[in-house]
Formats: C-alpha cells, sequence, structure tokens
C-alpha cells in the first residue's frame, strides 16, 4: 500500500489514498492477561448459557467477586465475536386481522400515464434495526 521507498514522500502517498498518516504507524496492543482470563470466563458463561447478554454475563462475574462493569463485557464480547442467542421477529408470519385485498386493476385499460400508481416496501437491514424502504 505505502512503500517508504518511493520518490512520492508518505505524506503525498497517503493523500493520495485518502489515509492518515498515523493509520501506518498504529500498533495495536496487545491484550492484557486479565483480560485474557475475563474473556476464558466469559467464554465458559457464554457456552454453558448462550442466551445470556452482556448485562447477565456481568451480573454472573460480579457473583463470582469480579470487578466489572457492562461496557468491559460488552467490549471483550465483541473483541471475542460472541452475542447472545434470542428469537428474531419473525416478519413473514401472517396475522389473521390483515386480509388479502382484491386485485383492483384487473379488468381496467390502462392507456395514459399517472393513470395507476403502485409502491414496494423493500425491509434495509442496518447494524441494530431495520429501515423500510419505498
Amino acid at each position: 500500500m505505502i512503500d517508504k521507498t518511493h520518490q512520492l514522500s508518505v505524506r503525498q502517498q497517503s493523500q493520495l489514498i485518502q489515509i492518515n498518516r498515523s493509520t501506518l504507524y498504529y500498533k495495536p496492543k496487545e491484550i492484557s492477561s486479565t483480560d485474557l482470563s475475563l474473556m476464558r470466563l466469559i467464554d465458559e458463561i457464554h457456552l454453558d448459557y448462550p442466551f445470556m447478554g452482556s448485562r447477565m454475563i456481568r451480573d454472573m462475574l460480579q457473583r463470582q467477586g469480579h470487578q466489572i462493569g457492562r461496557r468491559k463485557v460488552r467490549r471483550l464480547m465483541r473483541l471475542m465475536g460472541i452475542h447472545a442467542l434470542y428469537p428474531k421477529p419473525n416478519t413473514s408470519k401472517p396475522n389473521l386481522a390483515h386480509r388479502i385485498f382484491p386485485y383492483l386493476l384487473k379488468n381496467m385499460v390502462i392507456d395514459h400515464s399517472n393513470q395507476v400508481w403502485c409502491t414496494d416496501i423493500t425491509y434495509i437491514p442496518m447494524a441494530n434495526d431495520v429501515v423500510l424502504g419505498f
């Protein structure tokens, strides 16, 4: 990506690919031994109770005598790539109160613009929610 021996300076190269120079020199910190032991405990709890989220895992760790907050548990869970299992909303189940409407254009002759309109709904999944697109 960036070649320090190139005739262009590192500054010019980073400007060309639109990244900050600080990202070139960033070295992530190693995970501390306390975090590793907490991650091991979180993993054991998650294997036994996969439906528990960060709050319940925090409560179990505090009952075991560990001083830890929910945000740290959440950060370590995200770092490990685990999350609680829970039932997702089933949007495919039809509600009995919703009836199927008749097709009103069946016998209609459409011969000019703006005579008939239609729309469609699209579910766009986002990180934490679903957005409706029309």
